[in-house]
């Protein structure tokens, strides 16, 4: 079980592959805040609906200094379809040995429907221009949870 990251800390250095297969990096927005969330699997409803909200919503938080990034277990092939079909504009990457989703203590035990499963905790970690974690909200909702980051940091 990873730890959970905690307001203050340093937010873990992250290359993954996205939908084209091309690397990004955590370092590659510095200077920039960025949303990072964590996802269980692309297509499929919650993981869509929260996807479709960031990317309705990408213009409101670049315009407040915020980059989107959404992480899942998923490979490329499975991101770009996922992309396609929805129409996303959120940047996606691909972390199938879940070594980021550990780090940043998105990935462990988690009740699904009453029973305790292994797996992605639907989580988003706000870092902030230096790198350090500035909010770290963990078991969001897949519904509303965009509007909700809107709301707690004042965009």
């Amino acid at each position: 079980m990873s730890e959970r990251l905690q307001p203050g800390d340093t937010a873990p250095a992250f290359t993954l592959p996205d939908a084209d297969g091309n690397e990004v990096s955590l370092a590659d927005h510095k200077g920039r805040k960025v949303i990072v969330y964590f996802y269980p699997a692309a297509l499929t409803p919650g993981c869509t609906k929260q996807a479709c909200d960031f990317t309705d919503n990408l213009d409101v938080l670049a315009a407040a200094g915020y980059d989107v990034i959404g992480v899942s277990p998923d490979k490329p092939e499975k991101l770009a379809k996922f992309r396609e079909k929805e129409n996303l504009k959120v940047t996606l990457v691909g972390d199938p040995d879940k070594t980021v989703l550990e780090s940043y203590g998105a990935f462990g035990e988690k009740k699904l429907y009453g029973k305790v499963v292994t797996g992605v905790i639907r989580s988003t970690i706000v870092v902030d221009e230096a790198g350090k974690v500035e909010h770290a909200f963990y078991n969001v909702k897949a519904t509303g949870h965009v509007a909700k980051i809107i709301r707690d940091l004042g965009v």
